[in-house]
């Protein structure tokens, strides 16, 4: 049957919630620090996006191949799109910027200066911080279109300078000439608090400071303008995996070098700068036109993340603590617990100290033989990390997978592998043209009596990572039923060799993930065509895989009532008659969500599952992932209760419309709920009073 079908673009739809990121900074309910800090998040993840998704289609568009079948029109097509929302959004930000948070700071008595505005009871201050930290550490370096002297590295910030230089050859010539300098702020910070006066607090930043001193760094030389530039470079390394194994590790090490030099793919320069001054810097640099982005007076502003806070109490974010649970202090076992029932960790509400308590039991316990788990991304300094160590030097097998290709921490991953191999650690290395992103853990113990091996599981949402688990909200499953165990065995079998696994209850992607979804949708759908209720609620990241849009927009056409939960990438349109039965809320807040849970009615049976895999297509056909079934039915119950919190949050909760618009589900007449607030309060009510 022939259907017309259609999809949201995946880098217009990712833009979209990047653009609901931004709105978080214009929200007067939130501390003004908080605003700050969301302006910081949409820089970093616009220059990511940058580095990653643009100079991919780039390359396209320049001749590269693509499995996807992505043409050089197409992509050229995609690019003028990407830049001409990303040039919106920039407008806004800077009004955001300029227009709210400048005066916020201002009222609150912290005052930033902002380039030639400052009072004269600083300037001495300025010019002798200027002499004693900054100057020493700047290296102008003269630009011209004939030799290029200067590399631009990636997403540093640079001062493009240029000047008069006054020549008496009977009359008066004013040669001009270029200048690029590095700021400093590797070095010095990159915001400066200047002394305060009567009450108030003042603000700058380095590059202010360095363009207010310009004449004393070119003497002899007429300052004409000056303005700072960027650039981003292509930072997706493509690693050609097909022996894996210690040629991989040599070829990650190659690749991981190559990352800072890479491509141009865009060009962020001063909004203000003129356009004789830019296109020279286009063509000293040979910039191509398509890669030039507009940007703020001050650019990089995901520093704005440690801007200094003068008045901490008084502008001090305040977010809900982790808190311990009752039913596990620190002298508890949690493999007495767990022995008789399923635990759930919520993160960040629950404390991530619990699962290292786990591992930490498993170091010291003499049942103990052996502990797996796979390696994504972990902390530096870890924590996971320093126990499997631990657990190796007291004698038990640990073997740890680690995925050498993740994204950005490659680096930290081929560190921590070589610890701990160093340590005695059996590590598997990344599986050929696959990315293990699984994020699992297994214990096996021997029972009292010797007579039998029992083994304790833990699948994730999200990493082992005590630094995300304060900021992503994630979910995590301790259990010893067997139903789940055994296939974690197998799952940690087949990643070191085994062939042809069998999987009974966990959904294992590349295995037997998609045709379990496919029955449990179908199932809906045949409860619906037969008059009875079809219901399936969705969250997770991000939803990019048509073959499994195409499964929705059945269900939704046989009546399946269907809510997704979705944060970022979405490329299912509602609102249209293929899609009539299915709402996209998107809810971006104080913690970065990211558990993927999915829930099918099941004629009022309904059938949870939670694991690591999005349905992109990468998830679904080109990684390992785990997603288990939900079995105890008071940890099935608290994440339904969790969904439902968040589908009626009416304060951070957004409709995603036909036209990719977030539109708040502000309610003034109901009780407001917040969710992240709301279920954190669920949550510690829950372990205020145990079952």
């Amino acid at each position: 049957m022939e259907h017309n079908y259609r999809y949201f673009k995946r880098d217009i739809s990712w833009l979209s919630f990047n653009y609901r990121v931004l709105l978080e900074a214009e929200d007067a309910k939130l501390s003004l620090y908080e605003r700050i800090n969301f302006i910081s998040i949409y820089s970093s993840n616009l220059e990511e996006f940058y580095k990653v998704r643009v100079a991919d289609h780039k390359a396209v568009a320049t001749g590269a191949t693509r499995e996807d079948g992505e043409t050089i029109q197409s992509a050229a097509i995609l690019l003028e799109e990407i830049n001409k929302e990303v040039n919106w959004q920039i407008q806004r930000r800077i009004r955001i910027y300029e227009n709210k948070i400048i005066p916020a700071l201002r009222k609150h008595h912290i005052i930033f200066y902002q380039n030639s505005d400052v009072q004269p009871f600083h300037r001495d201050f300025i010019t002798n911080f200027f002499k004693e930290e900054i100057f020493p550490f700047l290296q102008p370096v003269p630009i011209n279109k004939d030799r290029v002297v200067s590399f631009l590295r990636d997403n540093r910030l640079y001062l493009a300078v240029r000047l008069q230089l006054k020549e008496t050859k009977g009359h008066c010539i004013y040669k001009t000439q270029y200048f690029v300098m590095k700021i400093p702020y590797s070095k010095v910070p990159r915001f400066i608090e200047l002394p305060p006066q009567k009450g108030f607090h003042y603000l700058m930043y380095i590059e202010d400071i360095i363009k207010a001193n310009l004449d004393l760094i070119f003497p002899g030389y007429i300052v004409d303008s000056s303005y700072c530039i960027k650039i981003s470079r292509d930072a997706d390394i493509l690693i050609e995996d097909t022996d894996g194994g210690i040629d991989l590790v040599e070829k990650v090490k190659k690749k991981l070098k190559k990352r800072k030099i890479g491509a141009v793919c865009r060009f962020v320069f001063d909004a203000h700068m003129p356009h004789d001054f830019l296109d020279f810097l286009v063509d000293a640099f040979n910039i191509n036109r398509d890669e030039l982005v507009p940007g703020d007076l001050h650019l990089n502003l995901e520093d704005l993340r440690v801007l200094p806070n003068p008045s901490k109490h008084k502008h001090k974010v305040e977010k809900p603590k982790p808190m311990k649970l009752s039913c596990l202090n620190e002298k508890d076992s949690i493999f007495s617990y767990v022995e008789h029932k399923d635990l759930l960790l919520h993160y960040p509400y629950h404390s991530f100290d619990h699962f290292i308590h786990f591992l930490f039991e498993a170091v010291h316990d003499p049942c103990t033989t052996d502990i797996m788990l796979t390696q994504y991304r972990v902390a530096e300094n870890s924590e996971v990390i320093n126990a499997l160590i631990a657990a190796a030097q007291n004698g038990k097998k640990v073997t740890v997978f680690v995925e050498l290709k993740a994204r950005f921490d490659e680096e930290n991953n081929l560190a921590t592998a070589e610890m701990m191999k160093r340590a005695g650690i059996r590590i598997i290395y990344s599986i050929p043209g696959l990315k293990v992103h699984a994020k699992v853990a297994l214990i096996r113990r021997k029972s009292s009596d010797l007579s039998k091996i029992n083994n304790f599981g833990y699948i994730s949402t999200g990493n082992f990572n005590e630094k995300t688990a304060k900021i992503y909200a994630d979910c995590g499953l301790f259990t010893a039923n067997p139903k789940i165990t055994n296939d974690l065995l197998t799952l940690f079998r087949t990643l070191q060799g085994k062939p042809n696994p069998k999987f009974h209850s966990l959904l294992i992607a590349r295995f037997n993930l998609i045709t379990e979804l496919n029955h449990l949708i179908d199932h809906e759908i045949e409860l619906a065509r037969k008059g009875k209720e079809g219901r399936i609620i969705l969250k997770m990241n991000a939803l990019q895989d048509t073959a499994m849009i195409d499964r929705l927009y059945e269900a939704s056409e046989s009546g399946v009532e269907i809510d997704l939960i979705i944060r970022g990438i979405c490329c299912l349109i509602p609102g249209q008659p293929f899609s009539k039965n299915i709402r996209i809320t998107r809810i971006v807040d104080s913690f970065l969500e990211h558990a993927r849970i999915w829930y099918f009615g099941n004629n009022g049976k309904p059938k949870v599952y939670c694991g690591s895999p999005d349905w992109m297509k990468r998830n679904l056909y080109r990684r390992i992932e785990a997603v288990t079934p939900i079995l105890d039915p008071d940890v099935k119950q608290e994440l339904i209760d969790m969904l439902q919190i968040q589908l009626n949050d009416n304060q951070k909760g957004c409709f995603v419309d036909e036209k990719l618009r977030n539109r708040f589900k502000y309610c003034n007449n109901n009780e407001k709920i917040r969710a992240q607030y709301t279920f954190y309060d669920y949550l510690k009510n829950k372990n205020e009073t145990p079952l």
